[in-house]
């Protein structure tokens, strides 16, 4: 089972993915940590990865596939992943959806944890100033609604409301996982 979390800054993707993942016992694939642990561990990725850190420059989609095909490799996702924010536009889904098929998988749930812009300033407020988290945000807006829009087409995005408690939350990402 191949599972993307969705959802804007501060809508509790990490927490959330974190919880399905230790319930499925799938690993949570996050581009962040990956990236880190690439650099940390000084992989030929990760010295690739490094330069356009250390210019100031996004990480290319490419290098990022090559990280996430690595971890895709290792036996514990032989089952399926929990993916933490990527792809997170239509290109970047288009190569995980073909770096799946090669491997005759696919991603089954697209869940997108829905959060009222109020309510995700005032959970990041402590992180950052309203204004930089409003330009986060529409960022996020932005690149995501092509992304939603190319996994609607199939059925399988799933709109979770993101308020509430963290259990209820993650009681009704398991409803709709069905596992």
């Amino acid at each position: 089972m191949f599972v993307l979390l969705l959802g804007a800054p501060g809508s509790g993707k990490g927490t959330q993915g974190k919880i399905l993942a230790e319930r499925l016992g799938l690993p949570k694939i996050t581009t962040g940590d990956i990236l880190r642990a690439a650099v940390k561990d000084d992989t030929p990725l990760g010295r690739e990865a490094k330069q356009y850190m250390d210019d100031g420059k996004l990480v290319p989609d490419s290098v990022i596939l090559s990280l996430i095909k690595a971890e895709l490799a290792k036996p514990d996702a032989k089952e399926g992943a929990i993916f933490d924010g990527f792809p997170r536009t239509a290109a970047q889904a288009e190569l995980v959806d073909s770096t799946l098929g090669e491997r005759g998988q696919r991603l089954n749930h697209i869940l997108l944890l829905d959060v009222p812009e109020e309510e995700l300033i005032r959970r990041m407020t402590a992180r950052a100033t309203p204004e930089a988290i409003r330009t986060r945000l529409q960022v996020y807006q932005r690149d995501t609604a092509p992304l939603v829009a190319h996994y609607a087409q199939r059925g399988i995005v799933h709109r979770v409301p993101g308020s509430g408690t963290v259990d209820a939350i993650a009681t009704e990402i398991n409803r709709i996982v069905g596992r």
